[in-house]
């Protein structure tokens, strides 16, 4: 490892705890538990959503809003409205009717901690929460930003992203999909809210849309390179290390891009799109190098 690779390493890892700090501390001041009997319902939401997990959106967040001189308050109610969205769908993931886990970031699944009807509405209020932190004029004084997140959030949540991709997940354990068909599911299921993640920064920043072509270019392609490297550690990780259940795609049968490209060609396309998505940001010098850098760690995450 270089001197420069290792100090980009550790730049990397500085700015994760910073962010994931940031967020717990977002949602403890979001989360206070009140002296009545929804108490059970904020415990469970503050079990799903404080402590754990990569913090990967709320971090292309922060990266991207830097690009535009955000103010880093607006910045982390738009990254935590994002991994609100998140962690809901983890949440509704892991239950009995979907993926019927018991483990998720190290805890024990709401369902698990809590019980099933319980853990339904904490995905739900997380699902509200985002909507309403977004709104809320301290993410923003110019309500047609604030319209544009919500309304940008909410495409990609929905049936024209990540729960539209859910849905063919679920299909596909039932049929065979070609590489086409996986692409496009991955793209929805778990590219739509990376792209939020990455353009919510240049929205804050007033950047029209025709400026922000290159980012989308860049979330696209870490999107689909994080779904392989997924695919490569569902097959390969550790659970320890990674915090949940593995092995399930081939339990379940489905096609991934591991079992259509197998993993040397995996890794290598994953390796293609890191490339083509740092060369996305060519309009951008030094002040990109988070996002540089976030996407070589798309690579190496072991978790």
């Amino acid at each position: 490892m270089t001197k420069a690779v290792a100090q980009a390493s550790l730049a990397l890892e500085s700015a994760m705890r910073d962010v994931a700090d940031e967020i717990d501390r977002q949602f403890d001041l979001l989360l206070p538990v009140p002296a009545d009997p929804r108490s059970r319902l904020y415990a469970a939401m503050r079990h799903a959503a404080i402590g754990g997990g990569k913090r990967l959106r709320p971090l292309l967040t922060f990266a991207s809003a830097s690009l535009f001189a955000v103010d880093p308050a607006c910045a982390a109610r738009a990254a935590t409205a994002v991994e609100c969205i998140h962690v809901y769908s983890l949440i509704h993931d892991d239950l009995p009717a979907m993926d019927n886990d018991d483990l998720r970031r190290g805890k024990p699944t709401v369902h698990r901690a809590y019980d099933e009807a319980t853990a339904i509405l904490t995905g739900d209020c997380l699902h509200a929460l985002a909507f309403e932190v977004l709104a809320d004029p301290a993410t923003h004084a110019d309500p047609f930003v604030r319209a544009e997140l919500v309304a940008e959030l909410a495409r990609a949540a929905g049936p024209a992203g990540m729960a539209g991709g859910q849905m063919m997940d679920l299909i596909a354990e039932q049929s065979s999909f070609d590489l086409a068909t996986v692409t496009r599911c991955q793209a929805l299921k778990t590219g739509a809210l990376i792209a939020w993640s990455v353009e919510a920064g240049a929205i804050l920043g007033r950047v029209p849309p025709e400026g922000r072509t290159g980012l989308r270019g860049y979330a696209r392609d870490i999107g689909l390179a994080f779904q392989i490297a997924d695919d490569l550690l569902d097959a390969e990780g550790d659970e320890q290390a990674a915090g949940k259940k593995l092995r399930k795609d081939a339990d379940a049968g489905k096609e991934t891009f591991l079992t259509l490209l197998g993993p040397d060609r995996a890794r290598e396309q994953a390796r293609l799109l890191v490339d083509q998505a740092i060369a996305h940001l060519h309009a951008y010098g030094e002040e990109a190098g988070l996002l540089r850098d976030i996407a070589r760690y798309v690579l190496e995450r072991d978790r």
